[in-house]
Protein backbone atom coordinates (compact mmCIF):
# COMPACT_ATOMS: atom_id res chain seq x y z
CA UNK A 1 0.00 0.00 0.00
CA UNK A 2 2.77 2.66 1.40
CA UNK A 3 4.56 1.51 -2.35
CA UNK A 4 1.26 2.32 -4.43
CA UNK A 5 1.10 5.58 -1.91
CA UNK A 6 4.31 7.25 -3.15
CA UNK A 7 3.56 6.27 -6.79
CA UNK A 8 0.43 8.78 -6.99
CA UNK A 9 2.00 10.94 -5.28
CA UNK A 10 4.82 11.01 -7.69
CA UNK A 11 2.56 11.40 -10.35
CA UNK A 12 0.28 14.21 -9.08
CA UNK A 13 3.58 16.02 -8.53
CA UNK A 14 4.50 16.15 -12.26
CA UNK A 15 0.96 16.29 -13.19
CA UNK A 16 0.79 20.29 -13.26
CA UNK A 17 4.47 20.25 -15.20
CA UNK A 18 3.24 17.79 -17.83
CA UNK A 19 -0.02 19.41 -18.35
CA UNK A 20 1.98 22.86 -19.60
CA UNK A 21 5.08 21.25 -21.24
CA UNK A 22 7.27 23.15 -19.96
CA UNK A 23 9.49 21.17 -17.53
CA UNK A 24 10.39 17.46 -17.01
CA UNK A 25 11.33 15.60 -14.02
CA UNK A 26 14.61 13.87 -14.30
CA UNK A 27 14.30 10.15 -13.19
CA UNK A 28 17.53 9.01 -13.23
CA UNK A 29 17.74 5.30 -13.73
CA UNK A 30 20.73 2.67 -12.10
CA UNK A 31 23.90 2.67 -13.96
CA UNK A 32 23.25 5.88 -15.72
CA UNK A 33 24.37 9.62 -14.94
CA UNK A 34 23.30 12.93 -15.89
CA UNK A 35 24.76 16.12 -15.53
CA UNK A 36 22.78 19.48 -14.92
CA UNK A 37 23.53 23.06 -16.28
CA UNK A 38 22.03 25.88 -15.04
CA UNK A 39 21.61 29.14 -17.34
CA UNK A 40 20.53 32.37 -15.78
CA UNK A 41 18.96 36.04 -16.06
CA UNK A 42 19.21 38.44 -13.43
CA UNK A 43 18.30 41.88 -13.59
CA UNK A 44 20.34 43.37 -10.93
CA UNK A 45 18.46 47.02 -10.86
CA UNK A 46 20.68 49.90 -11.15
CA UNK A 47 24.23 48.38 -9.80
CA UNK A 48 26.36 51.71 -10.02
CA UNK A 49 29.29 52.93 -8.58
CA UNK A 50 29.53 56.24 -6.49
CA UNK A 51 31.25 57.87 -8.89
CA UNK A 52 29.83 60.38 -11.01
CA UNK A 53 31.40 59.48 -14.83
CA UNK A 54 31.62 62.16 -17.74
CA UNK A 55 28.17 63.26 -17.49
CA UNK A 56 26.79 60.29 -17.58
CA UNK A 57 22.87 60.22 -16.13
CA UNK A 58 23.74 58.60 -13.00
CA UNK A 59 24.36 61.59 -10.27
CA UNK A 60 21.25 59.73 -8.54
CA UNK A 61 23.51 57.42 -7.60
CA UNK A 62 26.29 59.81 -5.92
CA UNK A 63 26.50 61.06 -1.99
CA UNK A 64 24.75 63.89 -3.30
CA UNK A 65 22.08 62.44 -5.62
CA UNK A 66 18.63 61.43 -4.77
CA UNK A 67 19.46 58.31 -3.48
CA UNK A 68 22.09 59.61 -1.48
CA UNK A 69 24.67 57.10 -2.93
CA UNK A 70 27.67 55.99 -0.84
CA UNK A 71 30.20 53.24 -0.13
CA UNK A 72 28.45 51.90 2.39
CA UNK A 73 25.50 51.35 0.62
CA UNK A 74 27.24 50.49 -2.71
CA UNK A 75 29.22 47.65 -0.81
CA UNK A 76 25.93 46.10 0.46
CA UNK A 77 24.58 46.01 -2.77
CA UNK A 78 27.19 43.92 -4.05
CA UNK A 79 27.01 41.69 -1.06
CA UNK A 80 23.23 41.34 -1.68
CA UNK A 81 23.57 40.98 -5.04
CA UNK A 82 25.96 38.08 -4.65
CA UNK A 83 24.42 36.52 -1.75
CA UNK A 84 21.19 35.96 -4.49
CA UNK A 85 22.87 34.37 -7.26
CA UNK A 86 25.40 32.09 -4.58
CA UNK A 87 21.66 30.90 -3.49
CA UNK A 88 20.23 29.73 -6.66
CA UNK A 89 21.43 26.32 -6.56
CA UNK A 90 21.46 23.99 -9.35
CA UNK A 91 20.96 20.36 -7.93
CA UNK A 92 22.89 17.69 -10.28
CA UNK A 93 25.30 20.45 -11.53
CA UNK A 94 28.93 19.83 -11.50
CA UNK A 95 29.33 23.38 -11.21
CA UNK A 96 26.72 23.77 -8.27
CA UNK A 97 25.60 27.05 -9.32
CA UNK A 98 24.52 28.92 -12.50
CA UNK A 99 27.56 28.26 -15.36
CA UNK A 100 26.27 31.18 -17.11
CA UNK A 101 24.36 34.21 -15.89
CA UNK A 102 23.22 37.34 -17.91
CA UNK A 103 22.93 40.34 -16.21
CA UNK A 104 21.48 43.37 -17.09
CA UNK A 105 21.41 47.58 -15.54
CA UNK A 106 24.87 47.11 -14.74
CA UNK A 107 26.70 50.30 -14.82
CA UNK A 108 30.41 49.36 -15.81
CA UNK A 109 32.72 46.36 -15.63
CA UNK A 110 34.19 47.06 -12.72
CA UNK A 111 30.73 46.66 -10.43
CA UNK A 112 31.02 43.10 -11.99
CA UNK A 113 34.80 42.42 -10.84
CA UNK A 114 33.31 43.80 -7.11
CA UNK A 115 30.71 41.35 -7.70
CA UNK A 116 32.83 38.02 -8.94
CA UNK A 117 34.97 38.87 -5.78
CA UNK A 118 31.87 39.12 -3.11
CA UNK A 119 33.19 36.14 -0.51
CA UNK A 120 30.07 34.06 -1.35
CA UNK A 121 30.64 34.08 -5.16
CA UNK A 122 34.47 33.97 -5.14
CA UNK A 123 35.18 30.37 -5.74
CA UNK A 124 33.03 29.98 -8.38
CA UNK A 125 35.92 32.25 -9.98
CA UNK A 126 33.50 34.09 -12.35
CA UNK A 127 34.76 35.56 -15.97
CA UNK A 128 33.41 38.57 -17.21
CA UNK A 129 31.94 39.32 -21.00
CA UNK A 130 31.50 42.99 -20.45
CA UNK A 131 31.11 45.51 -23.63
CA UNK A 132 30.03 49.24 -22.81
CA UNK A 133 27.00 50.79 -24.56
CA UNK A 134 26.20 53.88 -25.77
CA UNK A 135 22.16 53.72 -23.35
CA UNK A 136 22.13 57.57 -22.52
CA UNK A 137 21.88 56.53 -18.53
CA UNK A 138 25.23 54.55 -18.97
CA UNK A 139 24.00 50.98 -18.29
CA UNK A 140 24.65 47.69 -20.14
CA UNK A 141 24.35 44.44 -20.17
CA UNK A 142 26.64 41.60 -19.49
CA UNK A 143 27.66 37.77 -19.22
CA UNK A 144 29.65 35.91 -16.35
CA UNK A 145 30.39 32.57 -17.11
CA UNK A 146 32.28 29.80 -14.52
CA UNK A 147 35.33 28.89 -17.19
CA UNK A 148 35.35 25.30 -15.67
CA UNK A 149 32.25 24.83 -17.89
CA UNK A 150 31.61 27.12 -20.40
CA UNK A 151 34.60 28.26 -23.15
CA UNK A 152 34.60 31.58 -24.90
CA UNK A 153 35.11 31.44 -28.62
CA UNK A 154 33.94 34.86 -29.97
CA UNK A 155 31.91 37.77 -28.80
CA UNK A 156 30.13 39.97 -30.75
CA UNK A 157 27.54 42.92 -30.17
CA UNK A 158 24.84 44.05 -32.25
CA UNK A 159 22.64 48.03 -32.76
CA UNK A 160 19.29 48.50 -33.33
CA UNK A 161 19.81 51.43 -35.02
CA UNK A 162 20.09 49.54 -38.26
CA UNK A 163 16.58 48.46 -37.48
CA UNK A 164 15.03 51.93 -37.07
CA UNK A 165 15.96 53.54 -39.76
CA UNK A 166 13.27 56.47 -38.94
CA UNK A 167 15.39 57.01 -35.57
CA UNK A 168 19.66 56.73 -36.81
CA UNK A 169 20.07 58.53 -33.19
CA UNK A 170 18.45 56.65 -31.00
CA UNK A 171 20.49 55.09 -27.90
CA UNK A 172 19.97 51.51 -25.89
CA UNK A 173 21.55 48.78 -24.58
CA UNK A 174 23.85 46.44 -27.45
CA UNK A 175 23.10 43.28 -27.33
CA UNK A 176 26.07 40.72 -26.51
CA UNK A 177 26.23 37.68 -28.49
CA UNK A 178 29.21 35.34 -26.50
CA UNK A 179 29.64 32.10 -28.75
CA UNK A 180 31.45 29.42 -26.36
CA UNK A 181 31.74 25.07 -26.05
CA UNK A 182 29.47 24.41 -23.03
CA UNK A 183 29.15 20.27 -22.17
CA UNK A 184 31.58 20.06 -25.35
CA UNK A 185 28.33 21.52 -27.94
CA UNK A 186 28.55 24.96 -29.36
CA UNK A 187 26.11 27.27 -27.69
CA UNK A 188 25.64 31.08 -28.38
CA UNK A 189 24.46 33.02 -25.52
CA UNK A 190 22.53 36.51 -26.77
CA UNK A 191 22.00 38.98 -23.52
CA UNK A 192 19.53 42.01 -24.45
CA UNK A 193 17.89 44.97 -22.15
CA UNK A 194 15.15 46.05 -24.93
CA UNK A 195 13.71 49.63 -24.70
CA UNK A 196 11.36 50.68 -21.84
CA UNK A 197 8.26 51.55 -22.29
CA UNK A 198 8.46 55.06 -21.39
CA UNK A 199 5.52 56.80 -22.81
CA UNK A 200 3.46 53.79 -22.51
CA UNK A 201 3.47 50.17 -24.05
CA UNK A 202 1.78 50.79 -27.20
CA UNK A 203 3.32 54.04 -27.87
CA UNK A 204 7.06 52.61 -27.55
CA UNK A 205 6.43 48.90 -28.68
CA UNK A 206 8.05 49.74 -32.48
CA UNK A 207 10.97 49.98 -30.49
CA UNK A 208 10.89 46.68 -28.84
CA UNK A 209 9.66 45.00 -31.79
CA UNK A 210 12.71 46.50 -34.26
CA UNK A 211 14.80 44.63 -31.26
CA UNK A 212 13.09 41.35 -31.45
CA UNK A 213 13.54 41.77 -35.20
CA UNK A 214 17.27 42.57 -35.09
CA UNK A 215 17.55 39.44 -32.43
CA UNK A 216 15.89 37.12 -34.84
CA UNK A 217 18.04 38.26 -37.41
CA UNK A 218 21.46 37.47 -35.58
CA UNK A 219 19.93 34.26 -34.90
CA UNK A 220 19.31 33.38 -38.88
CA UNK A 221 22.88 34.70 -39.08
CA UNK A 222 24.45 32.41 -37.08
CA UNK A 223 22.80 29.76 -37.94
CA UNK A 224 23.38 30.07 -41.81
CA UNK A 225 27.64 30.09 -40.42
CA UNK A 226 27.20 26.87 -38.77
CA UNK A 227 23.46 25.37 -38.28
CA UNK A 228 24.74 22.54 -35.44
CA UNK A 229 25.08 24.85 -32.61
CA UNK A 230 22.01 26.22 -30.04
CA UNK A 231 20.95 29.73 -29.43
CA UNK A 232 19.74 30.97 -25.95
CA UNK A 233 18.61 34.86 -25.97
CA UNK A 234 18.20 35.91 -22.91
CA UNK A 235 17.44 39.48 -21.12
CA UNK A 236 14.95 41.83 -19.77
CA UNK A 237 12.88 42.89 -22.78
CA UNK A 238 10.47 45.10 -20.92
CA UNK A 239 7.89 43.01 -22.77
CA UNK A 240 5.60 39.72 -22.15
CA UNK A 241 5.65 36.84 -24.39
CA UNK A 242 2.49 37.25 -25.86
CA UNK A 243 3.90 40.55 -26.90
CA UNK A 244 4.32 41.37 -30.55
CA UNK A 245 8.10 42.33 -30.12
CA UNK A 246 8.50 38.79 -28.40
CA UNK A 247 5.77 36.80 -30.58
CA UNK A 248 6.19 38.31 -33.95
CA UNK A 249 9.39 40.08 -34.65
CA UNK A 250 11.15 37.27 -32.55
CA UNK A 251 9.24 34.73 -33.77
CA UNK A 252 9.66 32.56 -30.18
CA UNK A 253 6.40 30.08 -30.07
CA UNK A 254 4.46 29.44 -26.94
CA UNK A 255 4.45 25.31 -27.32
CA UNK A 256 7.24 22.69 -28.66
CA UNK A 257 5.00 21.37 -31.47
CA UNK A 258 5.07 24.66 -33.05
CA UNK A 259 9.39 23.95 -32.93
CA UNK A 260 9.86 21.68 -35.84
CA UNK A 261 13.72 21.31 -35.93
CA UNK A 262 14.55 24.48 -38.25
CA UNK A 263 15.94 27.15 -35.64
CA UNK A 264 12.82 28.17 -34.34
CA UNK A 265 12.70 29.68 -30.74
CA UNK A 266 10.40 28.12 -27.97
CA UNK A 267 9.71 30.44 -25.29
CA UNK A 268 8.96 28.65 -21.70
CA UNK A 269 7.75 31.68 -20.08
CA UNK A 270 4.39 32.06 -22.03
CA UNK A 271 2.51 29.67 -20.00
CA UNK A 272 4.29 30.25 -16.77
CA UNK A 273 3.07 33.68 -17.16
CA UNK A 274 0.10 32.27 -17.81
CA UNK A 275 -0.39 30.48 -14.88
CA UNK A 276 0.10 33.99 -12.73
CA UNK A 277 4.11 33.43 -12.25
CA UNK A 278 5.60 36.85 -12.82
CA UNK A 279 9.31 38.24 -12.34
CA UNK A 280 7.75 41.94 -11.74
CA UNK A 281 4.44 43.46 -10.33
CA UNK A 282 2.54 46.07 -9.81
CA UNK A 283 -1.59 46.74 -8.33
CA UNK A 284 -1.85 42.49 -8.46
CA UNK A 285 -0.77 42.42 -11.89
CA UNK A 286 2.43 40.32 -12.91
CA UNK A 287 4.50 40.71 -15.55
CA UNK A 288 7.25 38.58 -16.80
CA UNK A 289 9.74 40.95 -18.59
CA UNK A 290 12.49 38.45 -17.66
CA UNK A 291 13.06 36.02 -20.40
CA UNK A 292 15.07 32.84 -21.27
CA UNK A 293 14.62 31.99 -24.67
CA UNK A 294 16.27 29.30 -27.07
CA UNK A 295 16.60 27.76 -30.37
CA UNK A 296 15.19 23.99 -30.86
CA UNK A 297 18.43 22.55 -30.59
CA UNK A 298 17.42 21.89 -26.91
CA UNK A 299 14.28 20.23 -27.75
CA UNK A 300 15.72 17.26 -30.15
CA UNK A 301 16.00 14.89 -27.00
CA UNK A 302 13.01 15.84 -24.89
CA UNK A 303 10.86 13.07 -25.04
CA UNK A 304 13.91 10.67 -25.06
CA UNK A 305 15.24 9.17 -21.84
CA UNK A 306 18.66 9.34 -23.99
CA UNK A 307 19.96 12.77 -23.57
CA UNK A 308 23.63 12.10 -25.68
CA UNK A 309 23.15 16.10 -26.29
CA UNK A 310 22.27 18.84 -24.25
CA UNK A 311 18.29 18.99 -23.86
CA UNK A 312 15.93 21.45 -21.94
CA UNK A 313 14.92 20.48 -18.60
CA UNK A 314 12.59 22.97 -17.62
CA UNK A 315 12.29 26.90 -16.71
CA UNK A 316 12.04 28.55 -13.52
CA UNK A 317 11.08 32.46 -11.96
CA UNK A 318 13.65 32.21 -8.86
CA UNK A 319 11.05 33.49 -6.45
CA UNK A 320 12.72 32.76 -3.17
CA UNK A 321 11.46 33.52 -0.04
CA UNK A 322 14.20 35.99 0.92
CA UNK A 323 13.69 38.08 -2.38
CA UNK A 324 10.14 38.90 -1.72
CA UNK A 325 8.58 41.77 0.26
CA UNK A 326 7.53 40.29 3.20
CA UNK A 327 4.97 43.12 4.44
CA UNK A 328 2.78 46.14 2.90
CA UNK A 329 1.23 46.93 -0.34
CA UNK A 330 4.26 45.20 -1.89
CA UNK A 331 4.12 41.90 -0.39
CA UNK A 332 4.92 38.94 -2.34
CA UNK A 333 7.23 41.43 -4.78
CA UNK A 334 10.78 41.88 -5.43
CA UNK A 335 12.65 43.40 -2.35
CA UNK A 336 13.74 46.17 -4.48
CA UNK A 337 16.93 48.44 -3.46
CA UNK A 338 14.79 52.05 -3.07
CA UNK A 339 11.09 52.51 -2.60
CA UNK A 340 10.40 56.34 -3.13
CA UNK A 341 13.99 57.04 -2.29
CA UNK A 342 14.24 55.48 0.34
CA UNK A 343 16.99 52.95 0.82
CA UNK A 344 15.17 49.56 1.86
CA UNK A 345 18.81 47.20 1.40
CA UNK A 346 17.13 44.53 -0.73
CA UNK A 347 18.02 42.86 -4.12
CA UNK A 348 16.44 43.87 -7.02
CA UNK A 349 12.69 44.87 -8.39
CA UNK A 350 12.82 41.62 -10.87
CA UNK A 351 13.38 38.05 -9.76
CA UNK A 352 16.11 36.09 -11.73
CA UNK A 353 15.34 33.10 -14.17
CA UNK A 354 16.56 30.03 -14.88
CA UNK A 355 16.64 27.47 -17.86
CA UNK A 356 17.97 23.65 -16.97
CA UNK A 357 19.59 22.14 -19.39
CA UNK A 358 20.40 18.19 -19.14
CA UNK A 359 22.78 16.07 -20.80
CA UNK A 360 23.57 12.43 -20.11
CA UNK A 361 27.17 11.45 -19.01
CA UNK A 362 28.48 8.53 -21.21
Amino acid sequence: MKKLLYMILALAACLPALAFGQQQELQEEPGRRYSVYGVMFYNLENLFDTINNNGRQDYDFTSMGAYQWNGTKYWQKEHNMAYAISQMEVKGSPAEGPVIIGVSEIENITVLQDLVKQPELKDRRYQIVHHDSPDPRGIDVALLYNPRFFKVLNVTTQRINKYLPEEPDFRTRDQLCVTGMLAGEKVTVMVNHWPSRRNGQEASSYLREAAGRMARATIDSLLRDDPNQGIIFMGDLNDDPQDKSCSEALGAKREMADCPGDGTCFNPWWNILGRGIGTLGYRGNWNLFDQIIFTDYFLRNYESKDKPTLTFLRAEVLNRKFLRSSEGERQGYPLRTHSGGIFLNGYSDHFPTMIYLVKEIK
